[in-house]
């Protein structure tokens, strides 16, 4: 299935392709086979209702973070199933970008793997034909690496690291042979969910590459999460109406970080937004750790896009 877009439009952004993503027929024989009925009504109604029940089927992270969330039991044909939607719905194969000209590519943050992978993959891109005219931006917070972060980052010989942002930064520092930032920018509040940092580097060859850590937009309640982080980002990078965005993720992630950025700078700012996930297969990054993707990995983050669709309707309406 095609992910929403948004085009700017007069004043405004026009957003299309939500109805379909949702509506889709992997999503309703998903919904079915684990005993759901179809929700009635609108758009907004069918959001809620599926909101509502994957959170009692598919919500296997009850509010932990997702390398700590439970494995479903599930039958054989069930697994192909979720295997057979999650490919339908966009969460499986990596796809190139759409265009070989951006304003800027923006690398989101993740686990420790997912940080080494995406920067890398970024650089390829760079190195392969993608232009940029403005900056590469790397974003991420000040989590802390849990103890299996860093056995893989010791495995992968990347040291010195305590935080999301510092694998990010030693990423950036080790992928594109930059030693030192020019400019180094920040607020240390404290608290990691107050704090904030924004280091610029300008390797020979490349545009600029900002390694962003965000503050929380709720410190009290939880970290900084990837919307937090895109809308911090467009308010340092001073996005332009038309700027065309790249964003690299895992494949797994791409369609519910998609819609977060439809909401944080297509809607705002009137962006247009195209999102890949890391090609595993590449040379590059055959070398890097990789996680396994399971079944329940895969209806967890069907229930992220759902949620994340949900929350772009609500803002359009």
């Amino acid at each position: 299935m095609p992910l929403p877009s948004a085009t700017p439009d007069g004043d405004g952004v026009r957003v299309d392709g939500l109805a379909g993503w949702v509506g889709s027929a992997a999503l309703r024989e998903l919904v079915a086979r684990f005993g759901g009925r179809w929700p009635a009504g609108d758009l907004g109604a069918v959001l809620a209702g599926l909101d509502d029940f994957s959170a009692g089927c598919w919500d296997f992270r009850a509010g932990r973070e997702r390398p700590e969330a439970r494995e479903p039991d599930l039958d054989p044909a069930t697994v192909d199933l979720v295997h057979a939607a999650a490919d339908a719905l966009g969460l499986v194969r990596a796809r190139p970008p759409a265009q070989t000209r951006y304003a800027h590519l923006v690398v989101l943050g993740g686990l420790a793997h997912a940080c080494l992978r995406r920067v890398a993959y970024a650089a390829h891109l760079l190195r392969t034909g993608v232009e940029v005219t403005g900056e590469v931006a790397v974003l991420g917070s000040f989590r802390p690496l849990s103890g299996a972060e860093r056995r893989t980052l010791a495995a992968a010989g990347v040291t010195g690291c305590d935080t999301e942002v510092d694998v990010l930064d030693a990423a950036v520092r080790r992928t594109f042979a930059a030693p030192a930032p020019e400019a180094d920018d920040g607020l240390d509040a404290g608290h990691p969910h107050h704090s904030w940092s924004s280091r610029t580097y300008r390797p020979t060859g490349t545009p600029p590459v900002r390694v962003l850590a965000a503050p929380s937009s709720e410190p009290q309640r939880r970290r900084a999460h990837t919307a937090d982080t895109q809308r911090f980002w467009a308010e340092h990078a001073q996005l332009a109406r038309h700027d065309e965005v790249l964003l690299v993720t895992a494949p797994i992630y791409v369609p519910f970080q998609h819609c977060d950025a439809l909401r944080t700078l297509a809607v705002p700012y009137g962006c247009e937004i195209d999102t890949v996930g890391v090609d595993p297969t590449l040379p590059d990054l055959t070398r890097l750790p990789e996680p396994t993707l399971t079944p329940g990995r895969y209806l967890q983050e069907i229930r992220s896009a759902i949620r994340s669709l949900r929350t772009l309707h609500t803002t359009l309406r």
